[in-house]
């Protein structure tokens, strides 16, 4: 993977905008500045409704965490982002994501047998990442399941997701101290 391109800041190093956006994180649901926080640290005035958007998608949008964790690791596997799905894996499976499902998502699989909701969600994402849009069959099952919100959120959550994706494969964000990569590449 190589080093680590935008590592944490210093502290004393840190403009009024980026000490603005790390207290916003710090006194947010995820406590500290973290992960994709810490590259795009660079770039306050990204980060800080980046941010605000990622915590509705996380913990606000039409979705249930086992469907919105579950959606979290089908972006994570399409950029075998392994940050992301070191995080977001527990979180899925202490949701309800069987450990089969998470597994067939890491193998790049479609998981066998699952519930409808979570179905839909999967095949949702696999066409938009894949296609670059939706058919007209997959777009009306979404539909039916989540309504217009439930589409707009999960194109947010791949959206979102995607884009910390991006952000820490270009930083080379590192998994923490004795951390494998849970990815196979």
């Amino acid at each position: 993977m190589g080093p680590d391109r935008l590592p944490p800041l210093p502290e004393g190093s840190l403009s009024l905008a980026q000490k603005s956006a790390a207290a916003e994180l710090a006194t947010g649901p995820r406590g500290s500045v973290f992960g994709p926080f810490v590259p795009l640290l660079r770039s306050p005035d990204l980060l800080s409704p980046l941010q605000k958007a990622g915590e509705y998608l996380r913990y606000k949008s039409a979705f249930p965490p086992r469907l919105s964790e579950f959606a979290i690791l089908i972006v994570a596997r399409r950029w075998n982002q392994q940050y992301e799905w070191h995080v977001h894996q527990p979180i899925a499976e202490r949701s309800g994501v069987p450990a089969e499902h998470v597994r067939a998502v890491a193998e790049g699989r479609r998981p066998d047998g699952m519930a409808p909701d979570q179905a839909v969600v999967h095949d949702f994402l696999q066409e938009l990442q894949s296609n670059l849009g939706v058919s007209d069959a997959t777009y009306g099952r979404a539909l039916e399941l989540f309504g217009e919100r439930g589409v707009v959120d999960l194109c947010g959550i791949c959206g979102y997701y995607t884009t910390l994706a991006m952000v820490m494969n270009v930083a080379r964000t590192p998994l923490p101290d004795g951390v494998a990569p849970p990815l196979a590449t």
